[in-house]
């Protein structure tokens, strides 16, 4: 006999309505949270249409097991968000959000994954052979450091960018890989330089795998 079950989706999504034949209900239930949990992780950041956190990480780890070698984590922060939404308004700093969300996805293109991890800040992990990986990054920094066009005015921006690679971290742990890129990208904060991890940047204290002090990523929308 057909039932048909309600499966809450997340705030914003419209409810799922399934109709199932002769699947019994303890299969079904399991099924269904199965598939909430799938629903929660493919949400996306509404302002820049990036993957949130958990859908970025679940995505990034599967990339860096899979290519190993050739996978690089990176951490990206925009420098001084703050003082851009206090000298040009809210509007020209989510422009400016936007705007460093596309240059990154054009810069991963299909052989990567882009995420907003809080803030202003947001993470990739992409297929880079070893061989590519300094003139990728320093493409990279050239692309974010580029003004924005915010509509009435181009407001300077400058990003920080912290990679790091399993060969030179000795891990495909995502969760390892992400704080030693996070440290790098510190290390490197307002040189305009981006910086390729070692052993050393992954061995600095972290809470919950950033960077002890890290400020203002705990949430989407905080600014950081």
């Amino acid at each position: 006999m057909a039932s048909t079950v309600r499966v809450q989706a997340p705030i914003g999504q419209r409810a799922l309505y399934l109709t199932t034949l002769a699947v019994p209900l303890t299969g079904w239930t399991v099924h269904a949270v199965s598939l909430h949990r799938k629903l929660a992780a493919a949400r996306r950041d509404p302002l820049t249409g990036l993957l949130g956190r958990d859908g970025y990480t679940t995505r990034a780890a599967a990339l860096t097991a899979r290519y190993t070698r050739a996978a690089m984590v990176l951490i990206c922060d925009v420098d001084d968000f703050k003082q851009i939404n206090d000298r040009h308004g809210h509007a020209a700093g989510d422009r400016v959000l936007a705007v460093t969300a596309q240059r990154l996805t054009a810069w991963a293109g299909s052989r990567g994954i882009v995420g907003r991890l809080g803030g202003d800040e947001f993470a990739l992990s992409v297929r880079i052979g070893p061989a590519r990986r300094r003139l990728r990054l320093e493409q990279l920094a050239a692309a974010l450091s580029q003004p924005v066009d915010v509509g009435d005015r181009l407001v300077d921006v400058a990003v920080s960018i912290g990679a790091a690679t399993p060969d030179r971290i000795g891990t495909t742990d995502l969760s390892i890989l992400q704080r030693a890129a996070d440290a790098a990208m510190y290390a490197g904060k307002h040189t305009g330089r981006p910086v390729l991890a070692d052993r050393s940047h992954a061995a600095v204290a972290s809470v919950n795998g950033r960077r002890a002090g890290r400020p203002g990523t705990d949430t989407l929308g905080a600014a950081a």
